[in-house]
Order: C-alpha cells, then sequence, then structure tokens
C-alpha cells in the first residue's frame, strides 16, 4: 500500500489520461499505471455544481501472481474530498472499502465492503484522500505555491510533507526536459518513506518521473509519451 499511495501522489490532473511504466530497480518493466481525472458540473440543482472525479488503475501482474489496483475518488470544487473508494487483487487477496468524508462533521467513515468493518476516524477541515492532494499540490505548484504539510486519508491518516529542492534536466523515454524536483515526505501509522516526483515546468504541472525506495530497491515511475 506504500507504493500505491505514492502513485497516488503523483499522478492526477484536470481532464487527462495519463499512462505511466512501472519499472524494477533493474530497469525492466513491472507494470503500468493509469490515472484519469476529470472535472464534472452537476446542473440537476438550482444551482450547478462542480466536482472533480479521479481513477487510478495499476496492473503489475507477473505469471502466476495476479496484481490489478482500482482507486477512485470524488472531491468538490475547492478540492476537499467527498469519497474514495479502493478495491485491489493481490494473489488470492481480495479487498474492496469505501471512506465516506463528512467534511461538516470533521469525520470520514472507513468501510470494508461485502459484510466487513465499519469504523470512524477524525480528519481536519478540508481533508484529502490521496488522488484529491496531488491535484491540490499540482495546483499549487501551478501558483507558485508548495501546497503546506497536512494530514492525508488513504485509508489510514498520513502526514505529507513536500519540499522544493530546484531544477534538473532529466530524461523521459527519448526526450530530456527541464523539471521541479519535488522530496515528499509520507508517515503514517507504519510508514516513513520519502520518494523523489520530478514535475514539467508546463501549465499542468505535469508528473514525468519519481523514484520510489523499497525494500527491494528503488522502483521508478515513469511517464510514457
Amino acid at each position: 500500500m506504500k507504493f500505491v499511495f505514492f502513485l497516488c501522489f503523483i499522478l492526477s490532473a484536470s481532464g487527462e489520461s495519463l499512462r505511466y511504466t512501472i519499472n524494477w530497480p533493474s530497469g525492466l518493466s513491472l507494470g503500468e499505471a493509469t490515472l484519469r481525472s476529470d472535472r464534472l458540473r452537476d446542473k440537476t440543482g438550482e444551482k450547478p455544481r462542480e466536482q472533480w472525479d479521479f481513477a487510478l488503475d495499476i496492473d503489475a501482474s507477473v505469471p502466476g501472481f495476479v496484481v490489478r489496483d482500482h482507486y477512485q475518488s470524488t472531491a468538490s470544487a475547492d478540492l476537499c474530498s467527498t469519497q474514495l473508494e479502493k478495491s485491489y487483487t493481490h494473489g488470492k487477496r481480495k479487498a474492496e472499502e469505501r471512506i465516506v468524508f463528512d467534511q461538516q462533521k470533521n469525520t470520514a467513515t472507513r468501510q470494508t465492503l461485502n459484510g466487513g468493518g465499519k469504523s470512524e476516524i477524525s480528519i481536519p477541515p478540508c481533508a484529502r484522500d490521496a488522488l484529491t492532494f496531488i491535484q491540490f499540490a499540482r495546483r499549487e505548484l501551478a501558483q507558485g505555491r508548495l501546497a503546506p504539510q497536512q494530514q492525508v486519508v488513504f485509508g489510514a491518516v498520513y502526514q505529507v510533507r513536500i519540499e522544493f529542492t530546484g531544477g534538473q534536466n532529466i530524461r523521459v523515454g527519448e526526450e530530456r526536459l527541464d523539471a521541479d524536483r519535488i522530496v515528499a515526505t509520507l508517515k503514517g501509522p507504519s510508514t516513513d518513506l520519502t520518494v523523489e516526483v520530478y514535475f514539467a515546468r508546463d501549465a499542468a504541472r505535469t508528473p514525468l518521473l519519481a523514484r520510489i525506495p523499497l525494500a527491494l530497491g528503488a522502483f521508478t515511475v515513469e511517464l510514457v509519451r
């Protein structure tokens, strides 16, 4: 789940469908991730309302072991989360859960589907799930600011801090591109990780590349152009 959290962190933007390759430390491909995001308008009420809709799909299966994850979240126009749904298959292990945010009461209800349990957690004002947080972080970058340190919900509650460390020219596929290097730190109940993320200097602040240190080595996530 740590690896998936960071995929959520680097992949998100308005009206986009982005495809990434996930690579082993050796450079060989482990699988792919696709992020779709849309800004929608609900015209059914007296006043039209806008909301964000995000979806992340991961396929990192190997012969004899299926790894498929699906994550979908919705958020208000000002990027406060309303719901996060998670489902995954890792070999014989399968799970589905839903987290519903009550921003007025500063609580989120987490429920395991198909007969599972339910629990309630406290959340800060305008709490964000991982997919919504990165959209907020990219919006802040586009406006010349860094998103402040905050709690992010992805099942458990994680403390996330990002830091700008300068510009760098990196290779993405066959291209060399100028990018801004961001270091993101994630701390949770049993997690303390730091990841490098490189954002393009375009209007959308497109995530180009990330390096995620895990026990098996540094995995990379790279945009496929």
